[in-house]
Protein backbone atom coordinates (compact mmCIF):
# COMPACT_ATOMS: atom_id res chain seq x y z
CA UNK A 1 0.00 0.00 0.00
CA UNK A 2 1.29 3.49 -0.86
CA UNK A 3 1.21 5.60 2.32
CA UNK A 4 1.97 9.33 2.42
CA UNK A 5 3.44 10.70 5.67
CA UNK A 6 2.76 14.42 6.12
CA UNK A 7 5.32 15.87 8.51
CA UNK A 8 7.85 13.14 7.68
CA UNK A 9 10.74 15.17 9.10
CA UNK A 10 9.37 15.27 12.66
CA UNK A 11 9.98 12.94 15.59
CA UNK A 12 6.99 10.68 14.88
CA UNK A 13 6.94 11.16 11.10
CA UNK A 14 10.59 10.20 10.66
CA UNK A 15 10.09 7.04 12.72
CA UNK A 16 7.09 6.12 10.55
CA UNK A 17 9.20 6.47 7.41
CA UNK A 18 11.90 4.25 8.92
CA UNK A 19 9.42 1.62 10.09
CA UNK A 20 7.37 1.39 6.91
CA UNK A 21 10.36 1.52 4.57
CA UNK A 22 12.82 -0.71 6.43
CA UNK A 23 10.07 -3.11 7.46
CA UNK A 24 8.83 -3.38 3.89
CA UNK A 25 5.23 -3.21 5.08
CA UNK A 26 4.21 -0.29 2.87
CA UNK A 27 5.55 1.90 0.10
CA UNK A 28 6.13 5.13 1.97
CA UNK A 29 5.99 8.65 0.51
CA UNK A 30 7.48 11.27 2.87
CA UNK A 31 5.86 14.69 2.47
CA UNK A 32 7.66 17.78 3.82
CA UNK A 33 7.19 21.49 3.33
CA UNK A 34 10.68 22.42 2.13
CA UNK A 35 13.85 20.71 0.83
CA UNK A 36 15.75 21.54 4.03
CA UNK A 37 13.41 19.15 5.88
CA UNK A 38 14.55 16.15 3.84
CA UNK A 39 17.69 15.38 5.88
CA UNK A 40 16.16 12.31 7.54
CA UNK A 41 13.68 11.04 4.89
CA UNK A 42 16.21 11.37 2.06
CA UNK A 43 18.52 8.81 3.70
CA UNK A 44 16.39 6.17 2.01
CA UNK A 45 15.57 5.46 -1.62
CA UNK A 46 11.98 6.65 -1.25
CA UNK A 47 9.74 8.85 -3.37
CA UNK A 48 9.73 12.00 -1.22
CA UNK A 49 7.58 14.98 -2.17
CA UNK A 50 7.15 18.63 -1.22
CA UNK A 51 3.78 19.75 0.09
CA UNK A 52 2.64 22.40 2.55
CA UNK A 53 0.20 21.16 5.21
CA UNK A 54 -1.39 24.62 5.15
CA UNK A 55 -1.75 24.87 1.35
CA UNK A 56 -4.41 22.72 -0.30
CA UNK A 57 -3.02 22.93 -3.85
CA UNK A 58 0.55 21.92 -3.04
CA UNK A 59 -0.59 19.23 -0.63
CA UNK A 60 -3.04 17.70 -3.11
CA UNK A 61 -0.25 17.52 -5.70
CA UNK A 62 2.06 15.83 -3.20
CA UNK A 63 -0.58 13.21 -2.36
CA UNK A 64 -1.32 12.13 -5.94
CA UNK A 65 -1.18 8.36 -6.40
CA UNK A 66 -1.20 7.54 -2.68
CA UNK A 67 -3.83 5.32 -1.09
CA UNK A 68 -3.59 6.34 2.58
CA UNK A 69 -2.39 9.49 4.33
CA UNK A 70 -0.94 9.77 7.83
CA UNK A 71 -0.96 13.33 9.15
CA UNK A 72 1.88 13.84 11.65
CA UNK A 73 2.60 17.53 11.01
CA UNK A 74 2.87 19.91 13.96
CA UNK A 75 2.50 23.65 14.36
CA UNK A 76 1.33 26.46 16.60
CA UNK A 77 -2.31 26.55 17.81
CA UNK A 78 -3.50 28.57 14.81
CA UNK A 79 -1.80 26.22 12.34
CA UNK A 80 -3.04 23.14 14.20
CA UNK A 81 -6.64 24.31 13.74
CA UNK A 82 -6.21 25.07 10.03
CA UNK A 83 -4.56 21.82 9.03
CA UNK A 84 -7.53 19.39 9.11
CA UNK A 85 -9.58 21.42 6.63
CA UNK A 86 -6.61 21.66 4.22
CA UNK A 87 -5.79 17.98 4.74
CA UNK A 88 -9.24 16.62 3.97
CA UNK A 89 -9.79 18.89 0.98
CA UNK A 90 -6.42 17.85 -0.46
CA UNK A 91 -7.23 14.17 0.06
CA UNK A 92 -10.54 14.61 -1.74
CA UNK A 93 -8.79 16.22 -4.72
CA UNK A 94 -6.14 13.46 -4.77
CA UNK A 95 -8.77 10.73 -4.60
CA UNK A 96 -7.64 9.36 -1.23
CA UNK A 97 -10.24 7.81 1.04
CA UNK A 98 -8.38 6.81 4.22
CA UNK A 99 -6.76 9.37 6.54
CA UNK A 100 -5.02 8.73 9.86
CA UNK A 101 -4.80 11.90 11.92
CA UNK A 102 -2.56 12.29 14.97
CA UNK A 103 -4.63 14.07 17.57
CA UNK A 104 -3.59 14.01 21.24
CA UNK A 105 -4.79 12.87 24.65
CA UNK A 106 -4.38 16.57 25.50
CA UNK A 107 -7.89 17.08 24.16
CA UNK A 108 -8.84 15.84 27.65
CA UNK A 109 -6.21 18.01 29.36
CA UNK A 110 -2.91 16.97 30.95
CA UNK A 111 -4.35 16.10 34.36
CA UNK A 112 -6.96 13.77 32.90
CA UNK A 113 -10.02 13.28 35.09
CA UNK A 114 -10.75 9.78 36.44
CA UNK A 115 -12.96 7.58 34.24
CA UNK A 116 -12.07 9.54 31.09
CA UNK A 117 -12.59 7.60 27.85
CA UNK A 118 -13.08 8.49 24.19
CA UNK A 119 -16.77 9.03 25.00
CA UNK A 120 -16.02 11.81 27.50
CA UNK A 121 -17.29 15.14 26.10
CA UNK A 122 -14.57 17.58 25.01
CA UNK A 123 -14.42 21.28 25.81
CA UNK A 124 -12.26 24.31 24.94
CA UNK A 125 -11.80 25.77 28.43
CA UNK A 126 -8.37 24.31 29.09
CA UNK A 127 -5.73 26.64 30.55
CA UNK A 128 -3.30 25.70 27.76
CA UNK A 129 -4.32 26.97 24.32
CA UNK A 130 -2.56 23.99 22.70
CA UNK A 131 -5.20 21.71 24.23
CA UNK A 132 -8.06 23.87 22.99
CA UNK A 133 -6.53 23.98 19.51
CA UNK A 134 -6.28 20.17 19.43
CA UNK A 135 -9.95 19.89 20.45
CA UNK A 136 -11.03 22.23 17.65
CA UNK A 137 -8.72 20.51 15.18
CA UNK A 138 -9.99 17.01 15.92
CA UNK A 139 -13.59 18.22 15.75
CA UNK A 140 -12.82 19.86 12.41
CA UNK A 141 -11.11 16.71 11.16
CA UNK A 142 -14.16 14.50 11.68
CA UNK A 143 -16.46 17.18 10.26
CA UNK A 144 -14.35 17.48 7.10
CA UNK A 145 -14.14 13.69 6.80
CA UNK A 146 -17.93 13.50 6.78
CA UNK A 147 -18.08 16.33 4.25
CA UNK A 148 -15.76 14.55 1.80
CA UNK A 149 -16.84 11.00 2.77
CA UNK A 150 -13.37 10.03 3.98
CA UNK A 151 -12.47 7.15 6.29
CA UNK A 152 -10.96 9.12 9.14
CA UNK A 153 -9.12 7.68 12.16
CA UNK A 154 -7.90 9.99 14.94
CA UNK A 155 -5.36 8.69 17.45
CA UNK A 156 -5.01 10.29 20.89
CA UNK A 157 -1.55 9.39 22.27
CA UNK A 158 -0.29 10.71 25.59
CA UNK A 159 3.41 11.35 26.33
CA UNK A 160 5.17 10.05 23.21
CA UNK A 161 8.82 9.26 23.98
CA UNK A 162 11.68 7.44 22.32
CA UNK A 163 14.77 8.21 20.21
CA UNK A 164 14.82 11.89 19.10
CA UNK A 165 12.11 12.72 21.66
CA UNK A 166 12.22 15.89 23.73
CA UNK A 167 11.02 13.88 26.72
CA UNK A 168 14.30 11.93 26.70
CA UNK A 169 16.71 14.72 25.75
CA UNK A 170 15.12 17.34 28.04
CA UNK A 171 15.00 15.01 31.04
CA UNK A 172 18.64 14.06 30.51
CA UNK A 173 19.51 17.77 30.45
CA UNK A 174 17.57 18.33 33.68
CA UNK A 175 19.48 15.54 35.40
CA UNK A 176 22.77 16.98 34.11
CA UNK A 177 21.97 20.43 35.54
CA UNK A 178 20.35 19.22 38.78
CA UNK A 179 16.96 20.62 37.77
CA UNK A 180 14.95 17.38 37.59
CA UNK A 181 11.91 17.41 39.86
CA UNK A 182 8.92 15.34 40.93
CA UNK A 183 5.66 16.45 42.45
CA UNK A 184 4.13 14.38 45.26
CA UNK A 185 6.95 11.82 45.01
CA UNK A 186 6.03 11.13 41.37
CA UNK A 187 2.76 9.35 42.15
CA UNK A 188 1.08 10.88 39.10
CA UNK A 189 0.34 8.70 36.06
CA UNK A 190 2.58 9.42 33.09
CA UNK A 191 0.29 8.02 30.35
CA UNK A 192 3.36 7.22 28.29
CA UNK A 193 3.51 5.65 24.85
CA UNK A 194 6.75 4.58 23.20
CA UNK A 195 7.01 5.86 19.63
CA UNK A 196 7.06 2.34 18.14
CA UNK A 197 3.85 1.52 20.01
CA UNK A 198 2.28 4.59 18.40
CA UNK A 199 3.62 3.48 15.01
CA UNK A 200 1.92 0.13 15.64
CA UNK A 201 -1.38 1.93 16.34
CA UNK A 202 -1.00 3.94 13.12
CA UNK A 203 -0.30 0.78 11.15
CA UNK A 204 -3.44 -0.82 12.60
CA UNK A 205 -5.45 2.19 11.36
CA UNK A 206 -3.88 1.92 7.90
CA UNK A 207 -4.99 -1.71 7.54
CA UNK A 208 -8.23 -1.60 9.60
CA UNK A 209 -11.41 -3.04 8.10
CA UNK A 210 -13.70 -1.06 10.42
CA UNK A 211 -13.72 1.69 13.04
CA UNK A 212 -13.51 4.79 10.83
CA UNK A 213 -14.99 8.00 12.16
CA UNK A 214 -13.84 7.42 15.74
CA UNK A 215 -11.05 8.69 18.04
CA UNK A 216 -8.78 6.20 19.81
CA UNK A 217 -6.78 6.68 23.02
CA UNK A 218 -3.50 4.74 22.82
CA UNK A 219 -0.72 4.17 25.34
CA UNK A 220 1.83 1.73 26.70
CA UNK A 221 0.56 -1.54 28.16
CA UNK A 222 1.91 -0.76 31.64
CA UNK A 223 0.67 1.84 34.11
CA UNK A 224 3.74 4.06 34.38
CA UNK A 225 4.04 6.69 37.10
CA UNK A 226 6.31 9.71 36.84
CA UNK A 227 8.42 8.13 39.57
CA UNK A 228 8.81 5.06 37.34
CA UNK A 229 9.80 7.23 34.38
CA UNK A 230 12.36 9.25 36.34
CA UNK A 231 13.77 6.27 38.26
CA UNK A 232 14.42 4.29 35.09
CA UNK A 233 15.87 7.39 33.41
CA UNK A 234 18.22 7.98 36.35
CA UNK A 235 19.35 4.35 36.26
CA UNK A 236 20.10 4.45 32.53
CA UNK A 237 21.86 7.81 32.82
CA UNK A 238 23.94 6.72 35.79
CA UNK A 239 22.37 9.40 37.98
CA UNK A 240 21.09 9.25 41.56
CA UNK A 241 17.41 9.76 42.34
CA UNK A 242 18.50 11.67 45.45
CA UNK A 243 19.40 14.60 43.20
CA UNK A 244 15.80 14.95 42.01
CA UNK A 245 14.02 17.88 43.68
CA UNK A 246 10.93 16.85 45.62
CA UNK A 247 8.14 19.39 45.10
CA UNK A 248 5.13 19.35 47.42
CA UNK A 249 3.54 22.61 46.32
CA UNK A 250 3.17 23.78 42.73
CA UNK A 251 3.36 27.45 41.71
CA UNK A 252 0.38 29.41 40.48
CA UNK A 253 0.57 30.06 36.76
CA UNK A 254 -0.64 33.48 35.69
CA UNK A 255 -1.33 34.43 32.11
CA UNK A 256 1.05 37.10 30.82
CA UNK A 257 -0.10 39.87 28.50
CA UNK A 258 1.55 38.02 25.60
CA UNK A 259 -0.23 34.78 26.53
CA UNK A 260 -3.58 36.56 26.63
CA UNK A 261 -3.05 38.19 23.25
CA UNK A 262 -1.92 34.92 21.61
CA UNK A 263 -4.86 33.02 23.10
CA UNK A 264 -7.27 35.66 21.84
CA UNK A 265 -5.77 35.61 18.35
CA UNK A 266 -6.16 31.82 18.26
CA UNK A 267 -9.94 32.06 18.72
CA UNK A 268 -11.90 31.08 15.58
CA UNK A 269 -13.86 34.35 15.43
CA UNK A 270 -10.59 36.34 15.45
CA UNK A 271 -9.10 34.10 12.76
CA UNK A 272 -12.11 34.77 10.56
CA UNK A 273 -11.39 38.51 10.76
CA UNK A 274 -7.62 38.38 10.14
CA UNK A 275 -7.79 38.33 6.32
CA UNK A 276 -9.19 41.87 6.48
CA UNK A 277 -6.27 43.15 8.60
CA UNK A 278 -3.52 44.88 6.56
CA UNK A 279 -0.38 42.78 6.20
CA UNK A 280 1.93 45.51 7.56
CA UNK A 281 -0.17 45.82 10.72
CA UNK A 282 -0.11 42.06 11.29
CA UNK A 283 3.65 41.94 10.78
CA UNK A 284 4.23 44.86 13.16
CA UNK A 285 2.03 43.22 15.80
CA UNK A 286 3.90 39.91 15.52
CA UNK A 287 7.23 41.72 15.86
CA UNK A 288 6.00 43.56 18.95
CA UNK A 289 4.77 40.36 20.60
CA UNK A 290 7.97 38.51 19.76
CA UNK A 291 9.99 41.20 21.52
CA UNK A 292 7.66 41.40 24.52
CA UNK A 293 9.73 40.56 27.57
CA UNK A 294 8.60 42.25 30.80
CA UNK A 295 11.57 43.45 32.87
CA UNK A 296 12.36 41.25 35.89
CA UNK A 297 11.59 42.65 39.34
CA UNK A 298 14.57 44.33 41.03
CA UNK A 299 16.54 41.98 43.26
CA UNK A 300 19.25 42.55 45.80
CA UNK A 301 22.71 41.21 44.96
CA UNK A 302 23.20 37.67 46.20
CA UNK A 303 25.53 34.72 45.78
CA UNK A 304 24.49 32.12 43.21
CA UNK A 305 22.19 29.56 44.78
CA UNK A 306 21.60 25.90 44.08
CA UNK A 307 19.97 24.98 40.75
CA UNK A 308 16.20 25.22 41.04
CA UNK A 309 13.70 23.01 39.20
CA UNK A 310 12.15 24.56 36.11
CA UNK A 311 8.44 23.92 36.61
CA UNK A 312 6.31 24.53 33.54
CA UNK A 313 2.52 24.59 33.61
CA UNK A 314 2.38 21.62 31.24
CA UNK A 315 4.55 19.44 33.50
CA UNK A 316 2.79 20.64 36.63
CA UNK A 317 -0.51 19.47 35.17
CA UNK A 318 0.90 16.20 33.85
CA UNK A 319 2.36 15.24 37.19
CA UNK A 320 -1.00 15.77 38.89
CA UNK A 321 -2.72 13.15 36.70
CA UNK A 322 -4.13 10.17 38.61
CA UNK A 323 -5.83 8.28 35.77
CA UNK A 324 -4.36 5.94 33.18
CA UNK A 325 -6.59 6.36 30.20
CA UNK A 326 -7.77 3.08 28.67
CA UNK A 327 -7.05 1.84 25.15
CA UNK A 328 -9.70 -0.88 25.11
CA UNK A 329 -11.46 0.68 22.11
CA UNK A 330 -8.24 0.60 20.08
CA UNK A 331 -7.55 -2.98 21.18
CA UNK A 332 -11.08 -4.17 20.41
CA UNK A 333 -11.65 -2.35 17.11
CA UNK A 334 -8.16 -1.97 15.66
CA UNK A 335 -6.36 -4.92 17.24
CA UNK A 336 -3.97 -2.56 19.04
CA UNK A 337 -1.51 -4.43 21.29
CA UNK A 338 1.61 -2.43 22.28
CA UNK A 339 4.54 -4.55 21.04
CA UNK A 340 7.30 -2.86 23.09
CA UNK A 341 7.42 -3.00 26.90
CA UNK A 342 8.20 0.08 28.97
CA UNK A 343 11.47 -1.49 30.16
CA UNK A 344 12.65 -2.17 26.61
CA UNK A 345 11.41 1.19 25.35
CA UNK A 346 13.45 3.07 27.93
CA UNK A 347 16.53 0.96 27.19
CA UNK A 348 16.25 1.79 23.48
CA UNK A 349 15.58 5.48 24.17
CA UNK A 350 18.68 6.01 26.29
CA UNK A 351 20.84 3.86 24.02
CA UNK A 352 19.95 6.41 21.34
CA UNK A 353 20.68 9.29 23.71
CA UNK A 354 24.15 7.96 24.52
CA UNK A 355 24.88 7.49 20.81
CA UNK A 356 23.50 10.93 19.93
CA UNK A 357 25.45 12.80 22.59
CA UNK A 358 28.68 10.99 21.77
CA UNK A 359 28.16 11.79 18.09
CA UNK A 360 26.96 15.34 18.95
CA UNK A 361 23.82 15.02 16.78
CA UNK A 362 21.07 16.12 19.21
Amino acid sequence: MKVAIIGANGFIGSRLVEHFHLGGTHQVVPVVRKPASLALPARFAVEWRLGDALDQTSLAQALQGCEVVVHAAIGDPVQIERMPEVLCAACAVAGIKRVVYLSSASVHGQAIAPDTTEATPLHTKHSLEYNNAKVRAETSFFSECRKYQLEGYALRPGVVYGPRSRWIADLAAEFATDRAWLYDEGRGICNSIYVDNLVHAIERCVSATSGAGEPYLVGDAETVTWADFYTKSAELLGRAMEQVHRVNELPAFERTFRDKVENTVAQPWVQSLLPAVPFKLKRATKTLLASWNPPPPPEAWSLPGQPAPHITEEMALLQQCRWKFPHERAARTLGYAPPVSFEEAMRRSFAWYRFATEADVI
